[in-house]
């Protein structure tokens, strides 16, 4: 059944062009986004089938790196005490045409204004389009206090007031949650009454103009022949969601798809032992972590949670999930990362002291809820079986374990909520290569009810972070984060899981793919050269 509609997809995507020399580029992704605004959501599966695909921001990432460059800003000053950042956009950038809007102007200030003052502002009409629309990025960041204003200089020059110096402000900028939309589609959504298709029929800048999603079965584009950056190389993008990674494979062994995302660790040998495929990989920056909710009993001990990371055989998950391509964890950043605290010592596996432990913290017979994600990602590809592997390990100091899951949307959605039980399988891949993007983004008090799953706000940790967001001297900020990581370990909100190489196989016949070590898959500028 799905391989008939993966190829009646296929074909209905080669026939876009109208002709059949047309090149379809198929990724075999491993999930079904949550919308195609990227603003409001925080999941890397919808990034990629939104962000980095239909949108730009004012400034990008320079690809295989976490350096950013010009984007649609296409050159920016700031002022000297660091409060002020002037952008002059890039002139003749056009959106999308589409059979569903064709716009009258190029690209403009006003867009840039829209699409961060709907995020800031409660008042905007399009501050809650989408029911319950958290703005999880814009918030969590921390971007309510910090931004005093954005300003239309003139209708290719914005200007952003800020209340405190930033130091990742233009990192910050380059990231999913501050993609460009088109206020001219979204005046015309607005005067229709039907704000909600933003989210379903997204319209942007970027390299591939979208076409029409089937629910969880696929996603069809075509090339943006407007690009800023030039027309792409292939004609037809389509991404054919495939969540069992052994399916995936199977696909990418038969030229069903072209490259695929997140494989089972027992399978990459056999793949890079076969003459039609290549395999790239680097080391991840990402982390897996365990989030207890600290606001419930007797998870808001800091003594029970130590126990319970101390019961935990991070090595066997890593063996058993990863076949070794990963590394257990004992930081919430990863080691590639600078400002990593190497000297921290990790919680010993040592379950006799673990369930002393929880005696001395006056728990008995407790029982408790893992969660397990749906998804393949890159930090843990199988929590099912990392699940498992915490329910027997949490059985032998006599806590007792249910494992839950749910479709990943509604995992990603309930997991926010602050009187959520039990602890939750997450990770993260940083989005600009700052160890704010972990730090301040996972775990700050701003983040509460959002990325911070762990429900955490320490007035120490919090302060550490916030106040490396203001300094500009790395070597300062370097003291601050190091400092933190301290204070995360003793209070352990987490237990920190792995670090994970990434993989990535696909058919020989692939040109171009840059691998991102932000975990993107973006496919502007990809070939296929028989």
């Amino acid at each position: 059944m799905r391989k008939t509609t993966f190829a009646a997809a296929l074909v209905a995507a080669t026939m876009l062009t109208g002709a059949a020399s047309a090149k379809t580029f198929v990724y075999c992704s491993e999930g079904s986004p949550e919308g195609f605004d990227p603003s409001l959501y925080t999941a890397g599966t919808t990034f990629d089938a939104a962000a980095h695909t239909v949108y730009n921001r004012l400034l990008e990432f320079k690809p295989g790196t976490t350096e950013t460059e010009p984007g649609l800003a296409e050159s920016w000053e700031i002022s000297d005490d660091g409060m002020e950042y002037t952008f002059k956009l890039r002139p003749g950038v056009k959106f999308h045409t589409t059979d569903y809007f064709t716009p009258t102007r190029e690209l403009n200030a006003d867009d840039v204004v829209f699409s961060f003052e709907r995020q800031l502002k409660a008042d905007n009409p399009w501050h809650q389009y989408v029911a319950g629309a958290a703005w999880e990025y814009f918030n969590g960041m921390g971007f309510p206090d910090l931004i005093k204003s954005i300003e239309k200089v003139d209708d290719m020059t914005v200007k952003f007031v800020l209340n405190q110096k930033e130091a990742p402000f233009l990192a910050n900028l380059a990231m999913p949650f501050a993609s460009i939309m088109s206020k001219e589609y979204a005046d015309k959504l607005e005067a229709d009454g039907n704000m909600v298709q933003l989210n379903q029929q997204p319209l942007g800048t970027g390299p591939f103009t979208f076409v029409a999603y089937q629910q969880d079965a696929v996603i069809r584009y075509k090339s943006n022949q407007d690009y800023w950056g030039g027309a792409q190389k292939i004609d037809d993008l389509v991404f054919a969601i495939t969540p069992d990674a052994s399916v995936r494979f199977q696909k990418l062994k038969a030229g069903e798809c072209h490259l695929m995302p997140f494989p089972n660790a027992a399978d990459v040998e056999a793949m890079k032992a076969d003459s039609n495929l290549k395999v790239m990989e680097q080391e991840g920056l990402n982390v897996a972590y365990l989030a207890y909710n600290t606001t419930q009993a007797p998870f808001d001990k800091p003594e029970v949670r130590k126990a319970l990371n101390m019961a935990i055989n991070k090595q066997a998950i890593v063996d058993a999930v990863f076949q070794g391509a990963a590394t257990p964890a004992k930081n919430p950043i990863p080691p590639t990362m600078w400002s990593y605290n190497e000297s921290i010592e990790d919680d010993k596996y040592d379950p006799e002291a673990a369930k002393k432990m929880l005696e001395e913290a006056g728990v008995s017979g407790l029982s408790m809820k893992v969660w397990a994600m749906p998804v393949s990602r890159p930090y843990m590809l199988n929590a099912r079986r990392a699940a498992e592997l915490i329910q027997s390990d949490f059985s032998q100091i006599g806590v007792n374990v249910e494992i839950v899951s749910y479709e990943w949307a509604e995992y990603l959605d309930r997991s926010k909520e602050k009187d959520r039980d039990g602890a939750v399988i997450l990770g993260w891949t940083g989005d600009n290569g700052d160890p704010d993007n972990f730090l301040h983004t996972l775990l700050g008090c701003a983040a509460v009810g959002g990325n911070n799953r762990a429900q955490w706000c320490n007035e120490e940790f919090d302060k550490l972070v916030n106040t490396a967001k203001t300094e500009t001297d790395q070597a300062e900020r370097t003291k601050l984060y190091e400092e933190a990581q301290v204070v995360f370990k003793r209070e352990a909100p987490w237990a920190t899981l792995d670090h994970s190489l990434s993989i990535v196989p696909m058919r020989k016949e692939v040109e171009g793919f840059v691998q991102s070590p932000l975990g993107d898959f973006a496919f502007d500028g990809v070939d296929l050269v028989e």
